[in-house]
């Protein structure tokens, strides 16, 4: 404890002045293989938001032991680094805040194991954060967005929430695997590198592909099956690459659209049932230029706004947890420590919303 004191002391360089009734969080992120730390205002003010990538070899996923281990050794540098840039000591904070779930299992406890330390040295209240909450309350920060549809793509999670009654409501999501699971399993699968990451890799690669290639296109209802495209796009590639058939361009650009069309699809099914007009695109795949582009068409045919963000804050980031949490911390919500738990399962609409009062 006095070591790790000792190294996330500093009030590294440039002073933050704070003003008077303002409340400043540091949120830490790590649920899969980025670990993030971020210091924000609760007006939204964002001071600092620095992260590191937990990167394997081509052809290779990552596993929770490995990404824990990764997560432990560098994120109290990560959080000296917050604290220098945010220009600010411990002691300026009001709250820390954690990623309770939903995420990777040893992950999400590295990180926590860190915030009962910090919070115990600091002598600061702890608040859990869900995730998925974490990026609507961002995006919505962020982008100005009121009261969009959300469209939540990420690595782990595919979900299109719009709010009522202090709940974000999912309307549809995926029934298997989330829309970046797919997109890196098909990225391993052709040996597309993880720096910066798969899905960014293969976005830059289908815009070099000239060939669509017809792939199945799962739509039930309000939900869509990404399991059935993601074989089929493996078993191309192993046949039809090395025959000539194709490229591997193709099938990226052929295997984006055909998704990022299911995605539309049922975003545009929410926002007729919901009344809505404009949507927010949240989660890592949300920094997809080629989605943002094909919902914006959708939306503008229904006279709405598309908002997005870029991978600074569509990437899990230390910041969005820490601007959820202020919301949270501001309503009153904390955790005792024995309530500092982790859960891979968490879904978005388990939270109460009690910050928001607009319907």
């Amino acid at each position: 404890f006095a070591s790790a004191n000792a190294r996330v002391m500093g009030d590294g360089g440039k002073a933050y002045v704070k003003p008077p009734g303002v409340k400043l969080a540091m949120g830490f992120e790590g649920s899969a293989n980025k670990v993030a730390v971020g210091v924000v205002s609760h007006d939204g003010e964002i001071l600092s938001n620095p992260r590191k990538t937990y990167i394997t070899p081509p052809g290779t996923g990552f596993l929770p032991r490995e990404t824990a281990e990764h997560h432990r050794r560098v994120i109290l540098d990560i959080v000296q680094q917050a604290l220098d840039e945010a220009g600010i000591k411990p002691a300026d904070l009001d709250c820390l805040c954690y990623t309770k779930g939903p995420g990777m299992g040893a992950p999400l406890v590295s990180v926590a194991v860190v915030v009962r330390m910090l919070s115990q040295i600091w002598k600061k209240p702890i608040v859990p954060v869900n995730h998925c909450v974490g990026h609507i309350e961002m995006g919505r920060v962020v982008c100005g967005a009121m009261d969009p549809v959300v469209l939540y793509v990420s690595g782990g999670n595919t979900q299109v929430i719009a709010y009522n009654e202090r709940r974000y409501r999912i309307f549809g999501e995926t029934i298997d695997i989330a829309v970046g699971n797919c997109l890196d399993r098909f990225a391993r699968e052709i040996g597309l590198s993880n720096d910066p990451s798969p899905g960014y890799n293969i976005e830059q690669l289908a815009k070099k592909g000239s060939k669509y290639i017809d792939m199945p296109y799962t739509v039930k209802g309000m939900d869509i099956s990404l399991s059935g495209i993601e074989t089929f796009a493996k078993s191309e590639a192993r046949t039809k690459i090395d025959a000539g058939e194709c490229t591997a361009a193709d099938l990226c650009y052929s295997l984006q659209e055909t998704i990022f069309a299911m995605l539309v699809e049922i975003t545009e099914r929410t926002m007729a049932h919901c009344n809505a007009n404009d949507v927010l695109i949240v989660g890592g795949v949300g920094c997809n230029v080629r989605l943002q582009e094909m919902m914006r068409v959708m939306v503008g045919e229904r006279g709405g706004e598309l908002y997005a963000t870029d991978d600074r804050y569509c990437i899990d980031n230390g910041a969005m947890i820490a601007y959820a949490g202020i919301l949270a911390f501001m309503e009153g919500q904390s955790a005792t420590m024995k309530e500092t738990v982790c859960t891979q399962r968490y879904r978005t609409d388990d939270v109460l919303v009690t910050w928001r009062k607009d319907k």
